[in-house]
């Protein structure tokens, strides 16, 4: 009777932290990244457990999945494709034609459109998780974009400023299979081997350490903004607050057009993530490898937004989430 009462008192405390966690999503995403700006040296110590945390959070997110599960490439093309669009097509479009009628300056140009052509980002994964969405569709378009990222960034920039551009995308990959194929196939093998049992058992309880891991890594990354706002200017301030504009505009774009594709929730979920979140830190190294680092500017100020920006519409979004789908666990 002891060891029951303990293990219902225990469950009963990982629910209510998880609850609250869930509840302040945004302030306490916006607290980790301004701590992250502020103690950049110190966080920057922490860099080497971010791949961990990460594929701690994919394993979590996926223990209820199974193999039939990974069958999205035939189960969803037009949703996928729809992401690829949007990102590659719509999006880089409406960011050169905001920064061209605003600056006077080819380089932040570029440096926008390169904000917008990167691969989606590997946290939208994390997103998806926190919002409950289609994961699978999360995992295939993450994929497919990184593994497009040397064909479809060189086009771009080529296109834009006319500089050739070669992406060495190896460590990136790598990282990918480290942080979210390995976890997930894992955590799949760990569901399908034990019938959905030990999942049951312990999946809700690493809910509220899965959102802790995410504001580890919001924290850890949030040093990556710290250099670029050292010389503060009027013209930075305009940079920042056209960068909050484009972000801003990938979210509701997605999140709009998705709506009326009459696509699960779920998957509106997924989509809003998928096509408002970049690979940042992939950007801020192509941008300050191949050009000048005014280029870089547009590119680190979009981790300033995104991940608040993330946080704020995984609020939204749950507020919205049909009746139907309320019974679905918190993750």
């Amino acid at each position: 009777m002891i060891d029951n009462n303990y293990y219902f008192r225990r469950k009963s405390l990982i629910d209510l932290m998880n609850k609250f966690l869930q509840k302040n999503i945004a302030l306490l995403t916006l607290i980790s990244l301004s701590l992250g700006v502020i103690f950049d040296e110190f966080g920057h110590h922490f860099l080497i457990l971010v791949p961990y945390l990460f594929a701690f959070m994919t394993f979590s997110g996926s223990m209820k999945m199974k193999f039939s599960d990974l069958n999205i490439f035939y189960k969803a093309p037009r949703d996928i494709l729809f992401c690829m669009i949007v990102l590659h097509l719509i999006m880089p479009v409406l960011s050169y034609l905001i920064a061209n009628l605003i600056f006077d300056d080819h380089l932040l140009v570029i440096g926008f459109v390169m904000l917008m052509c990167i691969p989606t980002g590997v946290t939208s994964i994390i997103w998806i998780n926190v919002g409950r969405g289609d994961l699978p569709l999360g995992l295939a378009v993450v994929l497919l974009d990184t593994f497009l990222a040397p064909v479809i960034i060189p086009l771009t920039m080529h296109i834009v400023s006319g500089k050739s551009v070669k992406i060495d995308t190896g460590d990136l990959i790598f990282d990918l299979i480290l942080m979210i194929v390995v976890p997930t196939i894992v955590a799949i093998v760990i569901n399908e081997a034990s019938h959905g049992k030990i999942p049951d058992k312990i999946g809700n309880r690493l809910n509220p350490f899965s959102k802790l891991a995410l504001f580890g890594i919001i924290f850890v990354n949030g040093g990556a903004i710290a250099p670029y706002m050292k010389d503060f200017s009027i013209e930075l301030v305009i940079i920042i607050a056209v960068v909050f504009v484009v972000v801003v505009s990938g979210y509701v774009i997605s999140g709009v057009m998705s709506h009326f594709m009459q696509c699960s929730y779920a998957r509106h979920v997924s989509i809003t993530f998928l096509c408002g979140m970049r690979n940042i830190s992939t950007g801020v190294i192509v941008a300050t490898t191949y050009f000048p680092p005014k280029v870089a500017l547009p590119v680190a100020f979009g981790m300033l937004f995104q991940q608040l920006l993330a946080s704020i519409v995984s609020t939204q979004l749950e507020k919205r989430r049909p009746i139907k789908e309320q019974h679905l666990d918190v993750i």
